[in-house]
Order: structure tokens, then C-alpha cells, then sequence
């Protein structure tokens, strides 16, 4: 099973400013690189980074890409289409998760997942949409302008910059505690884009389906 070490920063997330804020050399970078067979030729190189401060999660990707459309631009559209990166979570002790998608733009599509088994339209069996209160304490931050409805054939450098507050998740998992020192839970991070020229999907830890939404495939997530 994959680790990953976050980091505990004190750093306070400033999403108000036009560059970001996020403490690169205190986090543990690693590489979304298990790709799916089902995917074409173009092999994204996708870096991810994560932290965690009093108030919660506070992550980076970095996307060295080709192919870019980004066409959805309204919270919880099926960005999963577009050029995507995603953070799946478990606290520990859950038996549920959450899933937090998000465009090249920076939006979002997230939910509270309770059972993960696919319906006959493929969508997790029971899930919990999250709502736009929510969002209140849900900080993203997309470096392409939205929409993209031109596919970007050329090689371009794309950033998406995400905090998610701990009381957001204590909403919805009611005994939640806030992680501490020597804390694991469990997620994975993903890259895909299913609408372009060349769509793809890959993880950090591998899956062994051609589906994210397997919890019996996440690695362990240690606070540092």
C-alpha cells in the first residue's frame, strides 16, 4: 500500500491573492503516474502536494499537459470530462469518503460517498451531493481561465490549488476528529480527461478497475 506523509504547515491559506500562497518546501511532492490501459498515449506529468493546517487540507497539483478543453463552469458539472485532477478522502475510522474533483479552471464537482458500488448509470449506489453552503468552506483556485472550448494542443503547465476546512468534513461524518500527529486516513489523487483528443486516467495508488471510486484501493495518508 502507497504512504503519504502531510506535512503540517502554519502557513494560512490566502486565496485572495492573485498568486498563490501554497508552502512548497514544507510538503511531500509525488507523481500521479499509475495510468489506466484505457488510456491513450498522452501520459500527463502530474505532481500533487498536501498539507494540513489547524483548519484543515491544503493541497497543489502541477500539470504538465497537452489536449486541455475545460468547458464546465458551474459547480458540481461533470468536470471529470474536462482536464481534471481529483482528491479522494477517508478520515479515519469512516466507512464513507469523499470525492473532490476539479477542472483545470477550478471547478468543482465533490460529494459525500456512502456506498461506492455502481448504479446502472455508473454513478456511486449512495452519495450525498455537497451543496453550496459547503462551499463556504471550500477554497479553490484553477490558472486556466474558463471556459477552454479550444482544445490546447500545445504543451501547457496548468496549477489547481484546493483547501478543504475539517469542519466541512465533521458535517457530514458526526465523530470525525481532527487528525493529530501519527493520524492515518486514508485517499488517492488522480488525473484524468475523458472529453479531449486524447482522454487518459491515472492515480497515485493504483486502482485495479477501471474505476476511482474504490476505497479498497486508497493509500494511507499519515499526518506529520
Amino acid at each position: 500500500m502507497k504512504t503519504y506523509v502531510i506535512a503540517r504547515s502554519g502557513v494560512f491559506p490566502d486565496f485572495s491573492a492573485k498568486v498563490g500562497s501554497f508552502p512548497e518546501d514544507e510538503a511531500h511532492k509525488v507523481q500521479i503516474s499509475e495510468f489506466l490501459k484505457e488510456s491513450s498515449a498522452h501520459r500527463p506529468r502530474t505532481e500533487v502536494a498536501l498539507v494540513y493546517t489547524d483548519d484543515g487540507l491544503w493541497g497543489k497539483f502541477k500539470v504538465n499537459d497537452r489536449y486541455v478543453r475545460c468547458v464546465h463552469t458551474t459547480f458540481q458539472d461533470p468536470v471529470y470530462q474536462d482536464a481534471c485532477v481529483e482528491f479522494f478522502v477517508q478520515p479515519a475510522g469512516a466507512q464513507s469518503y469523499f470525492n473532490f474533483e476539479f477542472n483545470a479552471c477550478g471547478t468543482l464537482l465533490a460529494s459525500h460517498v456512502l456506498n461506492p458500488e455502481k448504479d446502472k448509470n455508473g454513478l456511486p449506489r449512495e452519495f450525498i451531493p455537497l451543496t453550496v453552503k459547503d462551499l463556504e468552506d471550500i477554497k479553490v483556485r484553477g490558472s486556466l481561465p474558463a471556459p477552454v472550448v479550444e482544445e490546447i494542443t500545445e504543451a501547457v503547465t496548468w496549477t489547481l490549488e484546493f483547501f478543504i476546512s475539517f469542519d466541512l468534513l465533521a458535517r457530514y461524518i458526526s465523530d470525525m476528529k481532527r487528525p493529530a500527529y501519527g493520524d492515518v486516513w486514508r485517499g488517492n489523487f488522480y488525473k484524468c480527461a475523458e472529453n479531449n483528443s486524447h482522454p487518459h486516467w491515472a492515480a497515485w495508488a493504483p486502482v485495479d478497475a477501471f474505476d476511482f471510486h474504490l476505497p479498497r484501493c486508497f493509500g494511507e495518508l499519515v499526518f506529520a
